[in-house]
């Protein structure tokens, strides 16, 4: 996994656990760190979470990896 996948799968993990807050406790961690949900700096960091789920579609899609075994000896 190169290092642009995992670093959008770790945004993608934030923004999941930022809806959980939501859904749980109605607490919107983005919104209470950088100004509410209308200031700039939240919807940019909205917009980057956005494209991070979007580019972690591609994860989907590529073909596993597997992993060669040495030949057993007996």
């Amino acid at each position: 996994m190169s290092g642009l996948q995992r670093t959008a799968l770790a945004l993608v993990i934030i923004g999941g656990i930022n809806w959980g807050l939501i859904g749980f406790f109605d607490f919107d961690l983005v919104a209470a760190i950088f100004g509410g949900q209308d200031s700039a700096l939240a919807r940019v960091i909205y917009a980057i979470v956005g494209l991070s789920a979007l580019y972690s579609l591609t994860l989907l899609f590529q073909p596993s990896e597997e992993v060669e075994r040495a030949p057993e000896t007996n």
